[in-house]
């Protein structure tokens, strides 16, 4: 990963996660890549508390996922995050999850989402603090 990334996950792989053919379900993949989006928008100021006081929310508007490695029970995983850029209504970021004991990258997920009032259920300019905060965090602004 080439970017400035900050780690927003940290966990561990059980055996009920996994699927037939004996790796991680493709739901848990998922769920993790989920909670780190949580941990990386609370950087830029979007938390839940601050979603829910000023009636705001994120749609995601587009998803990629990239399988490069198995995972199996029993595996630590992290999760690195890197804001690739920041629009007006805009964040497009990507995160990078590794087995945490041997360092391999084994998925990542690239997103674009939009900054919405969830009473007009439309689009709206991102605060200025999300991009303070990424210039100051990410270098970008």
């Amino acid at each position: 990963m080439s970017h400035q990334a900050i780690e927003t996950y940290r966990g561990f792989v059980y055996p009920w996660v996994i699927d037939h053919i004996g790796h991680m379900n493709v739901q848990s993949y998922t769920g993790r890549f989920d909670e780190a989006s949580w941990y990386f928008l609370a950087h830029l100021g979007l938390t839940p508390g601050f979603l829910k006081e000023n009636s705001r929310g994120l749609v995601a508007l587009d998803q990629r996922i990239q399988y490069k490695l198995e995972v199996l029970a029993g595996s630590l995983l992290d999760i690195r995050t890197g804001l690739l850029e920041v629009k007006t209504k805009t964040l497009r970021y990507v995160h990078t999850m590794r087995n945490s004991e041997t360092g391999g990258e084994v998925a990542n997920t690239e997103l674009l989402i939009a900054f919405i009032d969830t009473i007009a259920r439309k689009t709206v300019a991102l605060p200025d603090e999300v991009h303070s905060r990424a210039q100051l965090i990410f270098g970008r602004s």
